[in-house]
């Protein structure tokens, strides 16, 4: 097995990293959590170079998809692209109007870009609904999770079934959806602590030098890069219901304890706003508890292994 990225991986890697880094970033983050706003440009320029929609998942596949959604995750970026580029397209089977927002029936708790959303992928049980949503159906809710959220109320039976059995494949791409914002925001908390930890000293030296502190973000590192390559894994496979639900379990466990790890060796300053680790940290504690929480994703292995 080649573990190497091919070379129409790495053009679309290099390509979404580029305008990422000129449209995205924890500054713009944490600008656009202060008015409460969903980062329109960042969609606009994502969607005109085939990176937002299901374009790159029917041209390339959908393991080309996770890894756009992974560096928008990385970045920061204030849009719904995993369920744009990934969740749409495994269930629908097409590209829906974004922001998309997806969400279980009958629940009122607040949901991820809630408050923007056009379009709602519904889990109604055995089937999935497309429902365009009327813009009174939707109620902003502040947090502080870094991530703009409402409530969406909708009417029994609107919107468009996807058909029998369309329930149990939304809840396979939106596991692996969480696990690969998971993945992203991983990804960013820990970079940004390495870098803390060479230039933060004491005892005349810097405290990334220490073995205590070593060892702890090399613990955080084995359990990021096996994030990693159980997303990559469930993507290039298609979803599998097994694969996707030990992804998200992996990834929402790994983002409990890296939370930890990375506030306590940054002082806890990322519990500040200005600092950039509160971009990704908080948005791993509301990945986190979604779609039911780790508990939620190991039931879900169970059943997917042993259910007769």
């Amino acid at each position: 097995m080649d573990f190497e990225p091919n070379e129409e991986q790495r053009a679309i890697a290099l390509a979404v990293d580029n305008l990422l880094a000129q449209h995205a970033g924890p500054a713009r983050a944490i600008e656009l959590e202060r008015e409460g706003s969903y980062d329109h440009a960042l969609a606009a320029a994502l969607t005109e170079a085939g990176f937002l929609g299901a374009r790159l998942s029917e041209e390339t596949g959908f393991l080309e998809a996770a890894l756009v959604v992974e560096a928008v995750a990385k970045a920061g970026g204030v849009v719904s692209a995993a369920a744009e580029s990934l969740v749409a397209p495994g269930v629908a089977g097409r590209s829906l109007e974004g922001p998309v927002a997806i969400a279980r029936a009958g629940e009122d708790a607040p949901i991820r870009f809630g408050d923007h959303a056009r379009t709602l992928l519904l889990d109604a049980g055995d089937e999935a609904r497309v429902v365009i949503l009327e813009p009174d159906w939707r109620e902003p809710v502040r947090s502080n999770f870094m991530t703009p959220l409402g409530r969406i109320r909708v009417p029994e039976g609107a919107g468009e079934s996807l058909g029998a059995g369309s329930g149990s494949r939304l809840r396979r791409w939106w596991r692996l959806a969480l696990a690969l914002d998971c993945l992203g925001a991983l990804e960013a908390a820990l970079d940004i602590t390495v870098e803390y930890v060479k230039r933060r000293r004491q005892f005349g030296r810097a405290i990334g030098s220490f073995q205590a502190i070593q060892h702890r973000l090399a613990q955080c590192a084995v359990q990021v890069e096996a994030t990693r390559w159980l997303c990559y894994e469930a993507a290039a496979n298609g979803a599998p219901e097994e694969a996707c639900a030990i992804a998200a379990a992996y990834a929402t466990d790994t983002a409990h304890h890296v939370f930890r790890e990375t506030h306590q060796l940054t002082g806890a300053m990322g519990y500040t706003r200005e600092h950039d680790l509160h971009v990704f940290s908080m948005r791993l504690e509301a990945l986190r508890v979604e779609l039911g929480g780790t508990a939620a994703h190991r039931r879900a292995i169970t059943r997917s292994r042993w259910a007769s």
